[in-house]
């Protein structure tokens, strides 16, 4: 017999334990019969100030992901989400791609991850060429997600990084900032907007800024949940969220 709540879907997500948004988020857009389980990647809350402190976080989340992947598998997941989208663009795209096979390969399931779920979500949208990004991430990190998107045939215009002082406060921005950062990197030439980083609250304010500019704007965990539903053969529509969930 299936899971009894889970009974369509119970996904393994993988996040670190500083991060506070992307499960209430992905709760949000659960559909009746699918269900989220958490297992949580090791790390301390030091502070980040600057390009090495940013690249310490990222290799202490590689580090410790494995442990927690193995950790998940325990409760017998159909599928896993990772719940984390630095280390899922670094390197860029050859990089992003060996690490989904290593993942896969440890999971023993498939996996959607932050990277590949934007270029799943921008082709939904037809042939957007041109982007902007918002990023919590010091200038290392937005380095990393520009060389990825250009890997992958996009021009991007701009990315705008908020510099967050700590994994923790990633999750503290609040949505009249992630308004402000939208509004900054927009511009006519621009022809969707995409939000890295899974501990900024921003599923919401995509929504809500994609109805008021009349163009994509794509936050990750809103593309990450719903490539996860879509690859795993769940088409329901989810309200709330953006054109993403709700049309396509």
């Amino acid at each position: 017999m299936p899971d009894s709540l889970g009974h369509r879907m119970k996904f393994g997500v993988i996040a670190p334990s500083t991060n506070t948004s992307v499960q209430p988020e992905f709760d949000d857009m659960r559909p009746v019969g699918v269900t989220n389980h958490f297992s949580r990647i090791v790390i301390d809350d030091r502070p980040v100030h600057s390009d090495e402190d940013f690249n310490d976080l990222v290799m202490r989340i590689r580090a410790a992901t494995m442990d927690a992947i193995d950790a998940v598998k325990s409760c017998a997941p159909g599928a896993m989400i990772m719940g984390m989208s630095a280390e899922t663009f670094w390197d860029g795209k050859d990089r992003a791609d060996g690490l989904k096979a290593e993942i896969e390969a440890r999971a023993g399931m498939n996996v959607a991850m932050g990277s590949d779920a934007c270029q799943a979500a921008l082709s939904k949208f037809g042939d957007i060429k041109r982007i902007a990004v918002v990023t919590p991430y010091m200038p290392i990190g937005d380095e990393q997600v520009r060389k990825f998107f250009t890997d992958c045939g996009y021009e991007v215009v701009t990315v705008k990084g908020l510099k967050c002082a700590s994994p923790t406060l990633i999750a503290h921005v609040s949505e009249k900032t992630l308004r402000d950062a939208i509004i900054a990197v927009n511009d006519p030439s621009v022809e969707a907007i995409i939000q890295a980083g899974t501990n900024l609250a921003m599923a919401r304010v995509g929504a809500m800024a994609e109805f008021w500019l009349d163009k994509p704007v794509i936050a990750i965990n809103t593309a990450t949940y719903w490539h996860a539903l879509r690859m795993n053969g769940i088409e329901d529509k989810v309200q709330g969220f953006g054109s993403l969930l709700s049309r396509y």
